[in-house]
């Protein structure tokens, strides 16, 4: 396993799909957008907040490629704020071009899942996110792999919980 640089690298060498893997019901909860919207601010965040916008415009990018980019997450029932406020955000990515899913984790118990969030570019590459107890990024949150087995499990998992979850669309969380 090796280091990597960045993400937007990774995503810009995309040739045909990068999946998403999220199994946290909490990220970075000292985001300042999402400490505005846990105070109440709903303005959408593409206006607000620049690293959210380069994302949009990195997905863009990749889908006018021809990249297809699927996001899906296992999370909690009664949602955590934070998966409330992604499910706040997440209209932005699907318009960008992502598709996104959502399974509730009680549905998700027979399923082999790493035991990490990953992403799977071109069903070869690996990048593993290590995320500190509390949902934070430290200096050195991405990992890099090519090991078949480790592929094979996250590429399984991705493929399982996507197979039965929920389309954004579709998906409204608990008040």
């Amino acid at each position: 396993m090796t280091q990597v640089s960045t993400f937007e690298e990774l995503l810009a060498k995309a040739r045909h799909s990068a999946v998403h893997l999220e199994m946290r019901d909490g990220y970075m909860t000292s985001d300042p957008a999402y400490i505005d919207w846990k105070a109440g601010v709903r303005n959408a965040p593409v206006d607000s907040d620049p690293e959210f916008r380069d994302w949009l415009d990195w997905v863009r990018a990749a889908t006018r490629r021809g990249v297809t980019i699927r996001r899906a997450r296992v999370f909690s029932v009664p949602e955590s704020d934070y998966i409330k406020f992604e499910h706040h955000v997440s209209d932005a990515n699907v318009e960008a071009g992502e598709e996104i899913r959502w399974l509730p984790r009680r549905r998700a118990t027979d399923i082999a899942f790493p035991g990490n969030d990953f992403w799977v570019f071109d069903n070869e590459l690996v990048l593993v996110l290590h995320f500190t107890g509390d949902g934070e990024s430290p200096e050195d949150w991405l990992e890099l792999t090519t090991d078949p087995k480790v592929l094979a499990l996250c590429t399984s998992a991705f493929e399982a919980v996507w197979e039965r979850a929920i389309p954004h669309e579709a998906y409204q969380p608990t008040s």
